[in-house]
This record gives C-alpha cells, structure tokens and sequence, in this order.
C-alpha cells in the first residue's frame, strides 16, 4: 500500500497549508487526506487475475511474444513483467495490458519473476502492489531457425555455393556401385583408369550416396570455449554447429548423437533416428568449466561405437592446447 502521485501531491499541498491556515485546520487538513489515501488504497486490496501467455521454449536470440491481460474491473492497474540478465523483455510495463517482446539472451533453463500489478483506487490517492501468478519457467534453445534453413536448404537442393553447379546430393557418395562410360559432367575423380585403359575408352565409377551413417558431434565444453565470439561464446557457436548437423541428419536419413565433455563425459546420446530433437535436448543447457579438456577420454568413448562420421568442435587458441587433441586422434582411426 503506497500513496499514488496525486495522494502526495495532496499530502504536500495539506502540510503546506499550515504556512496559510491555523494548525488546527492543518492537522485536520493532514489526517483528511491521509485517511483518504488509506482508505482508497485498501478499495484497490483485492488482487486482479492476470493471464500470461508465454511460450515455454525460446531460441536463443530470436524474438518471442509476451502478453500479459489484468480482469481490471473498472480499476487502473499497471502491469510490469521484471526481466533476468539473460532474458531481455521490452517493453516491461504496460496499462491494463502488456505485449512486449522476449529474447533469449543465454542457453539454458530460466525463471521469468513473477509479474507486478499496481492496482489504483478509485479516487487516484492510493494503490495497492500485488504479485499475482506464478514464477515461469523458460527454456533457451540454440538457433533452432538456422538449423531449420540448412536442413530446408539441403532438402530443396539449395545447400552449394553460389554459381556452382549441382553434382548430386552431398557430393559423389562412397559406396561403389558400378562402372559406366564416361560423361563429360562426370568429376574427374570418378574416372576408373584400369576399366579405360582395358576397353580403351574413358570409363567413369558412379557410387552411392551413403544412406543410414551414424553422425557423432563431439563437442569440447572445457576453458577454452568459455571465449567470447561475437554476441555468443565458443560453446555457443558449437552447439548451433552441432544442431544444425543433427537436423540435416534427420533430413537425408542419417543418424544423429552427440558427446559432451570437459575433463569427463558431459552427456552421451548414441546415434539414434530422427534424432535432432534428442541432441538439443541434451546440449541447449550446458556450459564451459574452467577445466582443461580431455580428448584421449572423450575419443575413448567415441571408439567403442560403431564406424561413424565424427565431428569434432573443439577451439585450438594456442599450439599447446592442440597437442593433447593431436595425440589422441588415433584413437579415432
């Protein structure tokens, strides 16, 4: 309970009566208003129901919709959501209503506050502060819209470098298929030199685009990627990276798992189908230690899976950093 801005401009006005009107009339003038300013407060007691409508999972800096509607009855009552370091909401404050817009500033799990009403008595002296609602609880995603692109890119056959042309999807492929004669669109790699020198004319290999591939993301979580990159850290960037594999994944039927680690093992999801949805689930909410790193363990582990396509996200700052990764790649062979 508080006055409002008019209830202390007429507590001023009443103390600055005693300069012109007798005291007695003063204090009277005084406890008038003060009474005036409580009672119509207490009008403004009862809390309003306000209604928020929020999604429960953002993406990291992508703008979502926040409203806020008050049950005002007749009654003024401003609004104000209180926003986090790493949740950035504007505008915060709103009459009767409030849209504003919420951005994911970090990865990871948040709780928004709980909204603020100041509801106003109806004279306009007094107010009344109330907290209805519940604490909300958000989640930030990495850049789910730019995995999205890329696997939309690579479905629609989008996925070249401009003013280069299409020699099928993802390249030639590894899986041998049979041997044919040559075309002039062939890439000169698919020259087969035995079968040409045999029949003696220019004979071309054609393969397969490999189908049902495990793909594991290993992504460092140690020191070195706590480094500022941009609007983002490392991590950040790894993380995104990885996503976005794991949606292309899904669209060319490739299975997708990933490995966190530091000086342990993080998190661990074997390569599985359709399983982007799984690798953002276990990534979006991790973050760098102040640990250095170790590759021999995490490659260990990478190593007691099956043949598979492994990436690794790492950051090599300085020489040092890089022999640790350079002698733990044989693992990997």
């Amino acid at each position: 309970m508080s006055p409002t801005a008019r209830g202390a401009l007429a507590l001023g006005a009443a103390a600055l009566s005693a300069l012109v009107l007798p005291p007695v009339l003063s204090v009277f003038a005084l406890l008038a208003v003060g009474s005036g300013i409580v009672v119509d407060a207490l009008g403004a007691r009862r809390a309003p129901e306000v209604v928020q409508e929020l999604p429960g999972i953002l993406a990291r800096g992508v703008p979502a919709r926040l409203s806020l509607r008050s049950d005002s009855d007749g009654r003024a009552v401003r609004l104000r959501q209180p926003r986090l370091a790493d949740v950035a909401i504007e505008p915060q404050e709103g009459d009767g209503t409030l849209d504003a817009q919420v951005i994911g500033l970090r990865r990871g799990r948040h709780t928004l506050p709980t909204p603020a009403a100041r509801v106003v008595g109806s004279l306009g002296l007094g107010c009344w502060y109330h907290r209805p609602g519940e604490p909300r609880e958000v989640a930030v995603y990495p850049d789910l819209p730019g995995a999205r692109r890329l696997a939309i890119a690579v479905r629609t056959g989008r996925f070249r470098d401009e003013g280069r042309r299409s020699r099928g999807p993802l390249g030639l492929g590894t899986d041998f298929e049979s041997i044919r004669d040559y075309s002039p669109d062939d890439d000169v790699r698919q020259l087969n030199w035995r079968a040409t020198e045999r029949l003696g004319r220019p004979m071309s290999n054609t393969y397969r685009v490999e189908r049902d591939r495990d793909v594991v993301c290993v992504v460092d979580c140690g020191r070195l990627m706590a480094a500022p990159l941009g609007d983002r850290t490392r991590l950040d960037a790894a993380i995104d990276a990885a996503v976005a594999v794991a949606a292309v994944a899904d669209e060319v039927g490739d299975r997708a798992g990933v490995l966190a680690f530091d000086r342990e093992i993080l998190r661990r999801l074997a390569p599985r189908r359709a399983g982007a949805r799984a690798v953002v689930q276990a990534l979006f909410d991790i973050e760098p230690r102040p640990v250095d790193s170790d590759y021999e363990l995490a490659f260990r582990h990478v190593g007691e899976s099956k043949r598979a396509f492994v990436l690794v996200l790492t950051d090599l700052l300085e020489e040092a950093a890089a022999r640790p990764l350079l002698a733990a790649l044989p693992l990997l062979a």
